[in-house]
């Protein structure tokens, strides 16, 4: 199940197929193979409707009004929606229906003789210079489009390979997650999570770098191939995240940046013991959900990757117990400062308990689908990447 970019927040409808993007905005590809969002509806129409408009005001008006020169707006207009070759269709129409206009007797009142007058011949050519730019104008804009479309998809497949997409099984666990990038239009963020089968167990990250862009992808790639070689080392997690440490300060030094930090969640899941441990470098707490209790796990706080030299404490590690039935929800304060119209952040844990209060087992898919479909009720506009992973221990019969 795909679970990438806009997928996290749509109003409608999980097919990501083109032509039914978000349910409504229908998608077409360019001769590159990239996918193209389609120009809306009333856009396309905007011509159409601005020459009704003018041939209708041109018979409601008394007959010395030249309306018709309103049609020389007519090839800018068409060229916001339109390409190169409509645009120049609607410029010859433009110039026929001024034109007829100009000499048609029963319906506007004027002679025949005025076709050629002099100020009809300077709009006749008003409005094939202005058709001219404004096939200019709509070529112009055709690759300004694509050119985007292909940055966007380049952002997305860095994305892609960083954040790789969740599997349904990772050794001992059952996982899902979510992402969604602050940059509108884009998957290029901050935001970090992963899970990685070990001989020490299932252990997971997710981050928030200090800052967005391509220096928060940098910072981004530079965690998560740390952290997936450390996973793989022995030692606890205290190790892991001192691993971390070393390399984000050492990638700070390069930049340089003094400010260059990471909060941070790893988790390992202990399946003989039903146990999970935690570290936690400065993030949002972890919260568990178990038989219909929402419940923050908090414990020894400890300061972002990155300012370790700031203080002489080691990471603590606490642990808490983790069964079959349980979820363990990890998520970035995308998610939690999320804002309603009245500025009010988002119910993590009320909603949390409102929706599992009834005992039944949830899944790791069932919780992010609710959030999937419950924040964008809560808000509309995100101004923060939103990184959601949610994991749960399972036994070999519950697999299908």
């Amino acid at each position: 199940m795909d679970r990438w970019g806009e997928r996290i927040f749509p109003w409608t409808g999980r097919d990501r197929r083109p032509g039914r993007r978000a349910g409504k905005l229908a998608e077409i590809a360019d001769s590159s193979g990239f996918v193209v969002p389609r120009t809306p509806a009333w856009m396309r129409w905007l011509p159409v409707a601005y020459v009704a408009f003018v041939m209708l005001l041109e018979t409601l008006a008394p007959t010395p009004w030249a309306v018709s020169f309103l049609l020389i707006a007519l090839p800018v207009i068409a060229a916001y929606a339109l390409g190169p070759v409509g645009v120049a269709a609607f410029t010859v129409c433009a110039i026929v229906l001024e034109g007829v206009v100009a000499g048609t007797p029963c319906c506007t009142g004027h002679n025949l003789h005025q076709l050629w007058e002099t100020h009809h011949v300077a709009a006749y050519i008003a409005t094939g210079l202005v058709g001219i730019l404004g096939v200019a104008l709509a070529a112009h804009r055709r690759r300004q489009e694509q050119h985007l479309v292909r940055a966007n998809s380049l952002a997305e497949a860095l994305m892609r390979t960083l954040l790789r997409p969740v599997p349904h099984r990772v050794g001992r666990t059952l996982a899902a997650g979510l992402y969604r990038s602050g940059e509108v239009g884009t998957m290029v963020g901050g935001d970090l999570y992963d899970i990685r089968a070990t001989p020490y167990g299932e252990r997971a990250i997710i981050g928030d770098v200090r800052g967005k862009g391509l220096q928060a992808v940098r910072t981004v790639a530079d965690i998560l191939g740390s952290f997936r070689e450390a996973v793989y080392d022995p030692g606890g997690l205290p190790a892991v995240a001192a691993r971390m440490e070393r390399r984000l300060v050492r990638e700070a030094e390069a930049l340089p940046d003094d400010e260059l930090f990471v909060t941070a969640v790893l988790v390992e899941y202990d399946a003989p013991a039903h146990r999970v441990t935690i570290v936690n470098q400065g993030h949002i707490e972890p919260v568990l959900i178990s038989r219909g209790e929402v419940t923050a796990l908090t414990g020894p706080p400890a300061l972002p990757l990155g300012l370790g030299p700031l203080a002489e404490e080691i990471p603590v590690a606490y642990t808490h117990r983790f069964h079959p039935g349980d979820v363990l929800l990890l998520c970035t304060d995308g998610l939690i400062e999320a804002r309603d119209h009245a500025g009010a952040f988002y119910p993590l844990l009320d909603r949390l308990r409102h929706r599992f209060s009834d005992g039944c087992d949830p899944g790791p898919d069932d919780v992010i689908d609710f959030l999937n479909t419950d924040l964008p009720r809560h808000t509309r506009v995100f101004h923060d990447d939103v990184a959601i992973l949610a994991l749960a221990p399972y036994d070999d019969g519950e697999l299908p």
